[in-house]
């Protein structure tokens, strides 16, 4: 081959290779959302989070750039972050983010076969997060709890809530209509949950309860006061064996914890079985409403809410949360009147002076004496006793590390008082002057 052919071939070759790179940098460009169509999919079991509610959904990866940061997250075993909220499907309603909607649940019928239908406010947020429950009332005449619910889920704009705050301020509207603890049946609702659609009217509105609401939530608070003239100080009756819940008491800042197994039958270790971390909020006395107790139930709820990311909000506490593992219940053994010599939240030593009976009559008193060293958590406002009365429920001091082998004396139901007590040792004094 001649030098002349040589030079036309080296010619056309340049000249071809100059025309074409151009044109497919130009065809790089213009096809870019063709490549992103074709980008892997992430797989469903690494978008999607324990808590989150089945109805949040993930964003595909944009760009080749946030497809290999989702690849750098996963390796690192770090969640994708959730960037889109879908509307909440509850009670047959549709809650869109953004969104307070006030629903009602059915809990059956009244005896003129009207359908009952407590009122339930959800507040769906914008943006994915945990879905928290505040349920008050179960026992009709407990008040404290239905106005933190009611004012909590008032004061919060759904347009910066990460998740969703479903409230139900009155869980027994049957007992809070006849200022009732109970039921008409005289059936305590807190014994029946999960709930049964065939048995009694407390199983059937409990089952009613449970599915239409409970189950969409990943963490419950349920309200509850002292019961029968009792008071309780602050505090979150929980199962600190779980470690779910553990963590989950961790947010309410300084707000004492009673470990308590619960009663097989409550709201609470029914929603515990379900894997629902749940606590029972505990605070005040029945059949009035307390604003100083109201006002630091709602301090507690706004810190759980920012400790949970619902909210950007900061609410420092001082003081350390202080956890008892176990508590004993002091009996009285005469009967008289009660008067007190403490108040709720002291903290006492052993055998140190608790309160008086009084014999109206004789005018003798009988001394009550503590029988450990603990923290007053409950009391009997003063009132009529007779013997075998429950008067004070003590916090017990004990060492963290016995949670696992020690269990506290359960009183087997929310706010009232245990089966098994140790008796109160007592002495006949002399007549009050």
């Amino acid at each position: 081959m001649n030098n002349r052919k040589k030079k036309i071939i080296l010619f056309f070759v340049f000249a071809t290779s100059t025309l074409i790179y151009p044109c497919t940098l130009f065809a790089a460009e213009n096809n870019q959302n063709e490549v992103e169509i074709i980008t892997p999919e992430i797989a469903d079991d690494l978008n999607f989070e324990k808590n989150h509610s089945p109805t949040e959904v993930y964003d595909e990866p944009e760009t080749i750039e946030e497809l290999l940061q989702e690849k750098e997250n996963t390796s690192l075993n770090i969640k994708p972050v959730s960037k889109k909220q879908l509307p909440l499907t509850i009670l047959k309603e549709v809650v869109q983010p953004g969104e307070l909607r006030e629903l009602s649940w059915s809990a059956g019928q009244s005896f003129s076969g009207k359908t009952v239908k407590p009122p339930v406010m959800v507040v769906r947020g914008r943006r994915p997060g945990p879905v928290l429950c505040l349920v008050a009332a179960i026992h009709g005449d407990e008040l404290n709890g239905i106005e933190i619910v009611r004012r909590v889920i008032r004061n919060i704009d759904p347009m910066s809530v990460n998740g969703t705050v479903i409230g139900v301020p009155i869980v027994n509207l049957y007992g809070f209509t006849a200022n009732s603890r109970y039921l008409p049946d005289r059936r305590d609702l807190n014994r029946y949950f999960p709930g049964n659609p065939s048995g009694s009217a407390a199983s059937r509105i409990a089952y009613r309860f449970f599915t239409q609401i409970i189950k969409h939530c990943n963490y419950v608070v349920d309200f509850h006061t002292g019961s029968f003239k009792r008071i309780n100080l602050p505090q979150l009756r929980a199962d600190m064996n779980n470690p779910h819940i553990r963590e989950f008491a961790s947010h309410f800042g300084s707000t004492a914890v009673l470990h308590k197994s619960g009663n097989g039958k409550s709201l609470r270790v029914a929603a515990t079985n379900a894997d629902i971390p749940t606590v029972a909020f505990e605070l005040g006395q029945p059949g009035s409403l307390q604003e100083d107790y109201v006002d630091s139930g709602i301090e507690t709820i706004n810190t759980l809410i920012g400790n949970l990311g619902i909210l950007k909000k900061m609410h420092l506490w001082f003081e350390p949360q202080p956890v008892y593992y176990s508590s004993r219940w002091v009996r009285v053994n005469s009967g008289g009147i009660l008067m007190s010599k403490i108040d709720i939240g002291s903290k006492v030593k052993l055998n140190q002076l608790l309160g008086y009976i009084i014999n109206p009559l004789t005018s003798q008193q009988v001394k009550i004496l503590s029988p450990v060293k603990g923290r007053v958590l409950g009391m009997a406002l003063n009132q009529f006793m007779l013997p075998g009365y429950a008067a004070y429920h003590i916090g017990v001091f004990s060492d963290t590390h016995s949670i696992i082998e020690m269990e506290s004396y359960d009183d087997g139901e929310e706010s009232d008082e245990p089966d098994n007590e140790y008796e109160s040792p007592t002495s006949e004094d002399d007549e009050i002057h």
